[in-house]
């Protein structure tokens, strides 16, 4: 068995009032408190996790920033928002953090609101740049599975917008067209080709379900970079969708090329760049309820079914890996469905926006509290 991996979060989240209406403070929030990161938009921040293996660990790492970022917010009336859309609006209107800065101006320019999300992105470290690719590979034709677990973003600007992940069907993927990377060196080609064709303005502007990163893109390469989930509020289920897919790219380390959707599909790598995008679309409509094509073969399947196989296969595989025991809480979203499925349903049965926002933002704050009480259990 390989060992755990390094795991790291990024995780943007909206301010606002406890009835869900969304307040910008990221500047100030930024500049108060060590470890608030501003994004372009005033009304998101971020926070970033240190790379630490444990999941007790990472669990700590989530609630801290949180604990403290709230302490600051509730003296001004305001607090952290679930969701990953601008579930009350206003998204036509672009709210600066920093009005003097040219990349952000390059962006709002560009894509306007499509761009004001919440999300998380979760890192993984590997040990070689060869891993790395084929863990794209294998991310990249699975990422669906990962959007349809985290979904949280059915509505904008007051409205149900008809699909589950709001966030993904608006954000502007960049380039428009990215292949299924054979190696490292494909990969590097390919970047200095977007680069010096003025489709990416710098390394950083790759914004895809997942891509590989380091500390000099393209060369230096020592993680993988899932960034296709939506906000998940609750750091256990969070944690649950992590270790889904850390287990996958340990079976992925283990069992070889027979993982690697390079080696172990009927498609070719052009067919499977096209299906994982295709995938994704489906996700970010229906999520759990999606018909996707399996990267094997390009069968029809659901998501809920995929994952419910892929789990029972995991199970069956890494009884002795430290993940598997949050793999528990997956059964249980499969069966209630996600924060999107739960909210529509509501509001299907009269629940305002507005109200489905409000309930939830005190019961995120009170799980992190009991959360923190209980000793991170």
């Amino acid at each position: 068995m390989s060992p755990s991996l390094l795991k790291g979060f990024e995780v943007e989240m909206y301010t606002g009032r406890p009835d869900g209406t969304v307040v910008g403070c990221s500047s100030e929030a930024a500049a108060a408190i060590d470890g608030i990161v501003t994004e372009p938009d005033r009304r998101n921040l971020e926070y970033i996790t240190p790379p630490e293996a444990s999941y007790q660990g990472q669990l700590k790492h989530l609630l801290e920033p949180r604990q403290r970022l709230r302490l600051w917010l509730e003296q001004r009336g305001l607090t952290l928002l679930p969701g990953s859309s601008l579930s009350l609006g206003d998204s036509q209107r672009f709210e600066r953090s920093d009005p003097d800065n040219p990349y952000h101006q390059f962006i709002q320019d560009s894509y306007g609101t499509r761009v004001v999300t919440a999300s998380v992105h979760i890192n993984f470290g590997l040990p070689s740049s060869e891993t790395i690719m084929a863990a794209c590979r294998l991310l990249r034709c699975e990422a669906a599975l990962l959007l349809a677990l985290s979904a949280s973003s059915p509505f904008l600007d007051g409205q149900t917008t008809g699909a589950h992940s709001q966030r993904w069907r608006q954000f502007p993927i960049t380039p428009k067209q990215v292949p299924l990377f054979r190696d490292h060196q494909h990969y590097i080609d390919w970047m200095q080709t977007q680069l010096a064709q003025q489709q990416m303005r710098n390394v950083r502007h790759f914004w895809g379900s997942v891509r590989p990163n380091g500390p000099e893109r393209p060369q230096q390469l020592n993680r993988v970079e899932l960034r296709v989930c939506d906000l998940v509020s609750d750091p256990r289920d969070l944690l649950a969708i992590t270790a889904f897919a850390e287990l996958r790219l340990l079976q992925l380390i283990d069992r070889g090329r027979s993982e690697d959707p390079l080696f172990g599909s009927d498609l070719n790598a052009a067919e499977l760049a096209a299906l994982a995008d295709h995938n994704d679309q489906q996700a970010a409509a229906s999520s759990l309820d999606a018909e996707l094509r399996h990267w094997r073969d390009g069968r029809s399947i659901s998501a809920r079914q995929w994952i419910h196989e892929q789990l029972q296969d995991l199970k069956a595989w890494g009884d002795e890996q430290p993940a598997m025991a949050w793999l528990d809480r997956l059964p249980a979203l499969l069966e209630r469905g996600n924060t999107a499925m739960q909210w529509l349903q509501r509001h299907q049965s009269g629940e305002s926006i507005s109200a489905i926002l409000s309930a939830d933002i005190a019961a995120m704050e009170a799980l992190e509290q009991d959360l923190l009480e209980g000793g991170l259990g």
